[in-house]
């Protein structure tokens, strides 16, 4: 049992998505009973364009003020519609890097990142998503922007290859009880070891879809999470070590976060836990 609440980071840019990045975060950590921080950086050099000191420092000022009423409108008009406090704060600077200084200081259990359909969203033209899986060893969530999480509302749940780690996972048994049953288990597997019609589990309440290996299998999974009406998939997320590589097929992170329309929960790699 966790002593401490579980910490939630938000890493978002201030687009329109923003919010709805926001309300699937406030929808996890309800579940999980967790707090929210909201962290926004911007590029030093899309503040600073003047090589005139004073001008300089009139700019950074001037865009202070204004970023930080634009974070606070955010976070305000989400925070009080569904009655979750959310810290925030900002940086200018270089992105990854005040990023990475931010994680290692905050130590978030969980990382929120939004996505756009089929575009992994961009921080100030840097991938973010791709700097946060090499950087951070957690649980993250890649929240859909057109297949919110909704704030006290039952998960529709899928889980990819490997259901076992995320009901491993110490926030497994919160997540569980918001959670419609039965859940849908997706594997992708080699053509010697596809079953021809899906299985039932017998550990507990799940229906199980199997898919052959090919180069249309992240196609076929994407539209039975569409039929299945899939707001959240888990996603076991392996080190890619030969020694630890299961017989399924783990499929690469990227590609299935680009390919899929919904919002993912990537589970902490196995030499982590919270």
């Amino acid at each position: 049992m966790k002593k401490n609440k579980y910490k939630i980071l938000v890493l978002a840019d201030l687009k329109k998505s923003t919010s709805t990045t926001l309300k699937s975060t406030i929808s996890l950590a309800k579940m999980i009973d967790a707090e929210v921080d909201f962290f926004y950086v911007k590029s030093a050099s899309d503040v600073v364009e003047r090589d005139n000191q004073l001008s300089a420092i009139r700019t950074i000022n001037h865009d202070y003020t204004a970023t930080n009423k634009k974070i606070k409108e955010i976070i305000q008009a989400v925070s009080e519609n569904h009655q979750i406090n959310i810290n925030y704060s900002f940086a200018f600077g270089n992105i990854k890097h005040e990023i990475g200084n931010y994680i290692k200081e905050k130590q978030p259990d969980i990382i929120v990142l939004g996505k756009k359909k089929n575009n992994l969203i961009n921080l100030g033209g840097d991938k973010i998503i791709q700097f946060v899986l090499k950087q951070f060893n957690g649980t993250i969530l890649i929240a859909d922007a057109h297949n919110t999480l909704e704030p006290n509302e039952k998960l529709s749940l899928g889980v990819l290859n490997n259901i076992e780690t995320m009901l491993n996972s110490t926030f497994a048994e919160d997540l569980m009880a918001h959670t419609q049953e039965p859940i849908k288990s997706f594997k992708i597997l080699e053509k010697s070891k596809v079953l021809n019609k899906a299985n039932f589990s017998t550990n507990i309440n799940t229906i199980e879809y199997v898919f052959e290996e090919n180069d249309n299998a992240i196609d076929n999974l994407s539209n039975y999470i569409s039929k299945n009406n899939i707001n959240l998939l888990c996603v076991d997320r392996l080190k890619n070590d030969s020694k630890n590589k299961s017989k399924e097929t783990i499929h690469d992170v990227k590609s299935i976060i680009k390919k899929l329309n919904v919002s993912l929960l990537l589970t902490a790699k196995q030499n982590y836990s919270l």
